[in-house]
């Protein structure tokens, strides 16, 4: 199924019928992995997420993280646009057996208070990420990345290698498709200061709009009851709950342009991390060609992985995917 990204972006609070999100469901191949209910317990709900952030006090701002896990060795999670680090509790409960989990929110999303003045813009990003792993006195993590979260992946994988023992990346920016096309009118609707009330709001106040083929749920979800209500709110809700925020939100959009990666490549060449690569095959946002050119561009790659009929926020929705991914490519590492 190929998304109607256009209307995404300029979309109205025009009620969806419930006919429309039938249409949404992708098919995920029997090879695949299947959206499973994990155990009682085992998988943090919005609640439990709320009750377990913590702040890290950086120049930057204070940095909204939540934390799984005590092991020694720690593991990044970098969330996508406009998520937050809730996007990983399922991974995060599945991997806190072996890694010390940590998922901030990316300032100008989530719950992160960015410092008055302070850019949001991803260079801005890769900075917070030292300061926040300074703050926490962890030296080098397992990175793994999704949407926007993977452009910055790569930046900070370039400019501090030494502070990533290996690199997992899904649907994201790379340097020739960055950012991607159907973004640019997302962009020119944050530099009018229209973005976060214009697109991201109609959703907050119609969930079924939100998990409609025009809204968040049926453009980046395989599953058409995805993303759910108390997500939706988890996710959009601090984005718009003042002036303030808003602006934050358009100005990390504005951060995707230019290409945040302009120029990265020949760094990228010379990267040694251990690198796998994991990529929803519906997911239209960001070209299928993508993966193969991380996989030759990334010298230490460890392959791709392809998941039939999976969207841009696939790792929301197969979580053990993801752990059983990340525990192979720790142990190869």
């Amino acid at each position: 199924m190929k998304m109607n990204r256009r209307a995404f972006l300029r979309m109205t609070a025009s009620t969806i019928t419930a006919g429309a999100l039938a249409g949404c469901m992708a098919h995920i191949s029997s090879r695949e992995p299947r959206v499973v209910s994990a155990k009682p317990g085992e998988t943090m709900d919005v609640s439990a997420f709320h009750a377990s952030r913590r702040y890290a006090e950086t120049r930057f701002g204070n940095i909204a993280y939540v934390e799984r896990g005590t092991s020694e060795a720690a593991a990044l999670f970098l969330h996508g646009f406009p998520l937050n680090g809730f996007q990983w509790r399922g991974a995060l409960d599945r991997l806190s057996p072996y890694r010390r989990c940590i998922a901030p929110d990316f300032l100008g999303l989530g719950y992160t208070q960015v410092a008055a003045g302070q850019s949001v813009a991803p260079p801005a990003q890769v900075e917070m990420l030292a300061a926040l792993l300074d703050q926490l006195a962890i030296s080098a993590v397992d990175l793994v990345a999704n949407d926007s979260g993977g452009a910055i992946a790569q930046l900070f994988v370039t400019q501090y290698p030494q502070r990533v023992r290996t690199l997992m990346l899904t649907n994201c920016d790379v340097e020739n498709d960055s950012p991607p096309a159907a973004v640019v009118p997302l962009i020119a609707q944050a530099r009018a200061g229209r973005f976060a009330d214009e697109t991201l709001l109609p959703q907050l106040m119609d969930k079924h709009l939100a998990r409609s083929a025009q809204g968040l749920g049926g453009q980046c979800y395989a599953y058409p009851d995805h993303p759910a209500d108390e997500t939706i709110e988890c996710y959009l809700a601090p984005l718009l709950s003042s002036a303030a925020r808003k602006a934050q939100t358009n100005a990390y959009a504005l951060g995707l342009d230019p290409n945040p990666l302009a120029g990265i490549e020949p760094a990228l060449k010379r990267c040694r991390v251990p690198t796998r690569i994991v990529w929803g095959t519906s997911d239209t946002l960001f070209s299928q060609a993508s993966p193969d050119y991380l996989a030759r561009t990334l010298p230490n790659s460890r392959g791709v992985r392809r998941v039939a009929g999976a969207k841009l926020f696939f790792p929301e929705e197969f979580p053990q995917l993801i752990a059983e991914e990340a525990q192979r490519l720790w142990e190869m590492a």
